[in-house]
């Protein structure tokens, strides 16, 4: 990919320089230098288990036959003191955080989605996917230690399952699962478990984050189940046969805090190289390894690049790179239509995946998705629960920040997620629905919106009128995973075109795709007055030539 152009440069350097661009479209190779201790942290995590300086197979309080997982942690507690109060500590026990920047309340607890809304009501389906033990209500005490869940990030076995409907808690007996469905899920030997933890695995961040929305692939856009096993292809980080990152390898912890989050992303990060793990809060970015100035040699035009264009933008030119793919929209008011023999109906599509359910309403996918582009900042201001909306227009689940005048923006690839789903038609707030379980308002069970709403709202403290209706949303994903090998990186023309990547993004100036009469004027008079001295300075050559030979 070719640089963005000041417009203040020479004239005759643009000149020059478009003649080079029309004739030449550089692939986005560079010579990318990976600081020593990305590689030295991949390979001591790949290899985590054997370097381990204790056996928990010997420790004695690890030799009981455990019934529940809040046994387990009570085991754990007992040489990890201070765990369990790290974790009650963390977004991934409490599902909320403040944004540093705009001060607003977030985190799954209080914002709407246009996925599965809102896990209000519906804890006992939704904690399968918390870092805890018992969350079924409002009544959930956070501050009990035992209940915090040591092995779904610290299982080496690949046993340990939660599923929806048990409030967190993993399978303690044989199920079948999906109900109806034939298959089972057999309990896990938690002494087992226990004994055999280990430093958390992408498998076990994945276990959640690679399932969001309840269906492989489906939330992120770039982050599935095909991450567990992935070649370079697929990631140039995380390949098994190469790097082998884990995903803590690059969302470095301090006392249980994951760095890097996209309720705050580092949009821009100047500056060099540095040590993932400082005392620095440094994010989870590209730079972090890479420095602001990745390219050398030849390549390090390219540079100029950063001062504009997140390195994603690049490097990442197609998410969901596999037959998985990802959840493109979320059409809830197709919920509750029945079959034409006036039951429960459900259908894939031609890949396998969910289309529609009578329960959930209807979907679309895609795979090898192009990313929509757009100047970001790193700050998303969020609808949370309550907030007013103007049902005449599409809701942004998330308003993203950024422009080209901002220096902290760059160009960012991303998911847009577009739904259908139920508002208040009086009072203008997105509602909260009871979906999940088998009581009598679980819209899951009696295919009734009116009392699903009802008892929604009830459990979010909000006033329900009694009539709602459809509103269009969207819910904007920045695209950071999937990173492509350098040959499959973008190439100059895919930007710099007429209808190329960027052609929506506005505020700069890119060669081959914008045009400027004045520019263009003198760029090829330039050129004209260079070919016609070019002509003169050769048929004086040829003159003179031809005089000499008549004087010999």
């Amino acid at each position: 990919m070719s640089f963005i152009f000041r417009v203040a440069l020479p004239m005759l350097a643009m000149s020059t320089v478009l003649a080079a661009l029309t004739a030449f479209a550089l692939p986005a190779k560079q010579d990318a230098v990976i600081a020593p201790h990305a590689v030295q942290h991949a390979e001591s995590t790949s290899q985590s288990k054997d370097a381990s300086t204790a056996d928990h197979g010997k420790f004695k309080e690890l030799q009981k036959n455990f019934k529940t997982g809040p046994e387990v942690t009570e085991a754990c507690l007992m040489c990890h003191t201070e765990a369990a109060k790290q974790v009650q500590h963390t977004k991934h026990w409490t599902w909320e955080s403040v944004d540093p920047k705009t001060g607003q309340k977030r985190g799954k607890k209080n914002i709407i989605n246009n996925y599965c809304t809102s896990p209000i009501s519906n804890e006992k389906d939704c904690m399968a996917c918390h870092a805890g033990y018992g969350w079924k209500d409002s009544s959930f005490d956070f501050s009990v230690e035992k209940n915090v869940d040591c092995l779904v990030c610290h299982d080496t076995t690949g046993t340990y399952r939660k599923l929806p409907g048990d409030a967190g808690h993993p399978v303690y007996k044989r199920v079948e699962f999906p109900k109806g469905s034939g298959k089972f899920v057999e309990p896990a030997d938690l002494k087992k478990v226990a004994q055999s933890i280990g430093k958390p695995s992408r498998s076990n961040c994945g276990s959640c984050h690679f399932f969001g929305a309840g269906a492989n692939g489906a939330k992120h856009g770039d982050l599935d189940s095909s991450l567990q096993h992935p070649g370079k292809y697929l990631d140039v980080h995380m390949d098994e046969k190469g790097l082998n990152f884990t995903c803590v390898t690059c969302h470095a912890t301090s006392s249980h805090q994951v760095s890097g989050s996209r309720y705050n992303v580092a949009a821009a990060v100047s500056g060099p190289a540095h040590i993932r793990g400082k005392n620095d809060e440094s994010p989870a970015s590209c730079q972090s390894c890479h420095g602001d100035k990745p390219h050398h040699g030849a390549m390090a035009i390219l540079n100029q690049h950063t001062e504009k264009i997140a390195c994603q933008t690049c490097h990442i030119p197609e998410y969901a790179r596999d037959d998985i793919g990802t959840e493109l929209s979320w059409d809830w008011s197709q919920a509750t239509i029945m079959g034409a023999d006036g039951k429960p109906a459900s259908r894939k599509d031609s890949a396998g995946r969910r289309a529609f359910d009578s329960k959930k309403g209807a979907w679309m996918w895609d795979s090898y998705v192009i990313p929509e582009y757009r100047w970001f900042n790193g700050v998303s201001t969020y609808k949370v629960i309550g907030d007013k909306i103007d049902p005449n227009k599409t809701v942004q689940i998330n308003e993203v920040g950024g422009s080209p005048n901002d220096p902290g923006s760059r160009i960012w690839p991303t998911k847009v997620h577009r739904g259908k789903q139920p508002y208040d038609k009086v009072n203008n707030v997105l509602t909260v629905q009871h979906t999940a379980g088998e009581d009598e308002t679980a819209l899951w069970h009696n295919y009734d919106w009116q009392k699903a709403i009802g008892t929604g709202m009830k459990a979010a403290g909000l006033k329900y009128s009694g009539e709602y209706g459809f509103v269009d949303t969207e819910m904007t994903w920045p695209i950071t995973h999937m990173v492509a090998p350098e040959e499959d990186a973008l190439s100059c023309a895919q930007c710099h075109s007429k209808n190329g990547r960027l052609k929506g993004i506005e505020g700069i100036y890119m060669p081959s795709r914008d045009s400027n009469r004045l520019l263009d004027m003198v760029g090829w008079t330039l050129a004209l007055m260079s070919l016609i001295g070019v002509l003169i300075h050769g048929g004086l050559r040829i003159y003179a030539s031809k005089k000499k030979g008549q004087n010999k």
